[in-house]
């Protein structure tokens, strides 16, 4: 009788042992796999992203901001698309609440519009400077907060307008230069304002003589003309279009 109640001991000694090692195992394995699974974003590019400590292949930075990844809010397997706003990530080793936000053209749109009343006023120094804000406000965005059906569509308008907002940027005292750079760069927000919205009201303005006579349109706030194209020497030359 000892001996039998002995035996069952030492059994639900080693069943105990078993399952802790195997809840260790499992634990380890899960940790390892979300390492690697781990992706890394350039903080001056966004959009490229990969294993921590590889180079941007846009600025050769190395890829240092963790991509906040939540694979159950986008688990489509079953065939729906909902998607779940609130989420909770590893941040420094501490579980934290992140609440995911859409992307929103206010920002970009307000930079925009105090480059186009610097250009209006022939302020070409004010225009170098709302540039420089709209350059910095279009390296912030987080792309991984836009639709992934239209995450590819905005980075190719994202580009180009970064380009023109950087020449405006470099380029004060060169005004001429500044407005050639901002007849491509409304095309960009324009674009922008139609796939993705803008919460405040709009307008489409039309400029017929710039760009001899090719015309170029631009993005107001206002109801009234106000041309950036040639500021104080036609400052009331244009027509809306529509409103936005």
């Amino acid at each position: 009788m000892k001996n039998l109640i002995l035996s069952a001991i030492v059994m639900a000694f080693v069943l105990v042992s078993c399952n802790q090692k195997n809840k260790e195992a499992q634990t380890s394995n899960s940790e390892t796999t979300e390492t690697a699974s781990q992706l890394y974003a350039c903080s001056m590019h966004p959009e490229v992203t990969g294993k921590k400590g590889d180079k941007c292949s846009k600025c050769g930075m190395e890829l240092t901001e963790p991509v906040v990844q939540n694979e159950a809010a986008h688990d489509h397997t079953d065939g729906s698309h909902s998607h779940d706003d609130a989420t909770t990530v590893e941040v420094n080793n501490e579980a934290t609440s992140v609440t995911q936000t859409t992307f929103s053209t206010n920002e970009i749109i307000s930079d925009y519009l105090k480059l186009k009343n610097s250009l209006t006023k022939d302020d070409t120094k004010g225009a170098a400077n709302a540039g420089k804000a709209l350059y910095a406000t279009f390296n912030k965005v987080n792309t991984n907060t836009i639709d992934p059906k239209l995450k590819t569509e905005y980075i190719d308008i994202a580009d180009d307008a970064k380009e023109h907002a950087e020449h405006i940027g470099d380029n004060g005292g060169k005004i001429d230069h500044q407005r050639e750079h901002f007849a491509m760069l409304s095309k960009d927000v324009n674009d922008l304002i139609k796939i993705f919205g803008a919460k405040q009201k709009l307008y489409q303005d039309f400029c017929p003589m710039y760009n001899e006579g090719k015309g170029a349109i631009w993005i107001s706030e206002t109801k009234e003309i106000k041309n950036p194209y040639y500021g104080s020497k036609m400052l009331t030359c244009g027509s809306m279009k529509k409103q936005l």
